[in-house]
């Protein structure tokens, strides 16, 4: 390859960090560019799942770049790593066991697998921990341990993520794994158009002759009657050749409104588990990664910030790291609180919410991911101790609660106890810099920070 063209491509992924940081990974540095021939630039990922990700989501930006940096009318194909550059644009083809040539398999059809999402990135709280252990367990043996695996929650908290991360492990382990991924809306959309074109014999095809079937937001199906008879139908033919079905919901098998019961049934036969809202420490740690991700390195101070601002869903958390990076990328200086602060000033709650004991409460239990009933129970160890006695401190501090009332919300505590809980935070603080700076997040986060 011309170094002319090497130099093409390294503008391109330079004007890409430049002005769609939001769109650039760090595995962007891994794509192997070809050479350009006949105005086209050929590029080669390092799977077939980055391939089909690149042309799904990212050839009409990369082109644009392209033609920027270079000032010539060109285009872009992405090839597999088994693909040979100097082939037409057709489908890649594989040689049977008889050497006559055939299609690949079905892997991955539906909704696009983001490479991202392998388990490796996927952070572990005691919030998801249970969902993330389920999914891995399935991917080491689909079909045979929990099956069907339901996983539930609300938007954005990484119930795509795992499925897809389920995808990948076993994409990489066989590329030649047929699967089936996709949202209930597809699965109803194109049953629909079967019925209608009378090709109810491919649909089926389509869906019971798989290795595994990935459904997102599974609770779509409801109030679908006929829909529901046919993955009723078809859930039956995958069990039964013991095939795996995943499922995500934002809700229960048994809490989805006007499901059939005998689907019910069906879905609660495998594993059910929930995946939460992500606590303080975690979501601190999703913001590193994501950076990551994304080729930088988040300082703790502005991870800690971004986590303490945000808490409704991981989506969020990556929407203001988007926000962070751009704000970096256009004034051309280095990522600080500072920086953050201006980048989030929208996204931030100016007006603060009144401090009061619950909010407070409410702050350090998600902080440290431990119940208020542990904080009013009689218990002692250090787990439970320090944050009781840092709720009382912030309370303490930032309300007008008498020593008196603080020790009775704590489980009938004495005053002195109160005050003993006060006079240790203060002294650990002066003389702990990390503690310090867990208590400004906290104080941060209950709106206290200014009084």
């Amino acid at each position: 390859m011309a170094s002319a063209d090497l130099q093409v491509w390294s503008d391109v992924l330079a004007y890409m960090r430049a002005h769609h940081a939001d769109m650039t990974r760090q595995w962007f540095e891994e794509i192997e560019p070809l050479g350009i021939v006949s105005g086209v630039m050929r590029l080669r990922a390092a799977t077939d799942v980055h391939q089909r990700y690149l042309e799904r989501e990212c050839a009409a930006v990369i082109s644009s770049a392209l033609q920027t940096v270079s000032g010539r009318l060109l285009s872009v194909r992405f090839l597999g790593p088994d693909d040979r550059p100097d082939v037409s644009d057709a489908p890649p083809t594989t040689a049977s066991n008889n050497g006559t040539l055939q299609s690949p398999p079905v892997v991955a059809e539906g909704l696009v697998i983001n490479p991202d999402y392998a388990f490796e990135h996927f952070v572990v709280g005691q919030e998801n921990r249970l969902a993330y252990a389920a999914a891995t367990a399935v991917a080491s043996e689909p079909g045979v341990r929990y099956n069907p695996l339901f996983i539930h929650g609300g938007v954005g908290l990484g119930k795509s993520h795992l499925l897809q991360a389920i995808c990948l492990s076993l994409l990489e382990k066989n590329p030649a794994t047929k699967i089936l991924y996709l949202s209930c809306e597809a699965f109803a959309s194109e049953y629909v158009g079967a019925v209608k074109a009378g090709k109810m014999n491919d649909f089926q095809r389509r869906f019971r002759e798989v290795d595994v079937l990935v459904i997102d937001d599974i609770h779509f199906l409801a109030k679908r009657d006929r829909s529901q008879e046919e993955f009723f139908h078809t859930f039956n033919a995958l069990y039964m050749a013991g095939r795996q079905v995943v499922l995500s919901s934002d809700a229960a098998p048994q809490d989805i409104p006007d499901l059939e019961a005998r689907l019910v049934s069906r879905f609660q036969s495998g594993l059910v588990v929930s995946i939460n809202a992500p606590l303080y420490e975690t979501r601190v740690e999703i913001v590193k990664q994501k950076a990551v991700m994304l080729g930088f390195a988040m300082p703790n101070d502005v991870a800690e910030f971004i986590a303490s601002s945000i808490s409704a869903n991981v989506r969020e958390l990556q929407g203001a790291i988007y926000k962070v990076q751009m704000f970096q990328s256009a004034n051309g200086c280095p990522i600080s609180l500072s920086l953050a602060r201006d980048a989030l000033s929208d996204a931030v709650i100016e007006i603060k919410p009144e401090v009061t004991i619950l909010r407070i409460i409410d702050t350090v239990v998600d902080h440290y991911g431990v119940k208020l009933i542990d904080l009013q129970s009689k218990r002692r160890q250090k787990s439970i101790a320090h944050p009781r006695q840092v709720c009382m401190y912030l309370v303490r501090r930032h309300t007008r609660h008498s020593l008196e009332e603080i020790g009775g919300y704590f489980g009938g505590r004495d005053h002195t106890t109160v005050m003993h809980a006060v006079r240790t935070v203060e002294t650990k603080r002066t003389n702990d810099p990390d503690l310090d700076r867990v208590l400004e997040a906290l104080e941060r986060r209950c709106g206290a920070e200014n009084l």
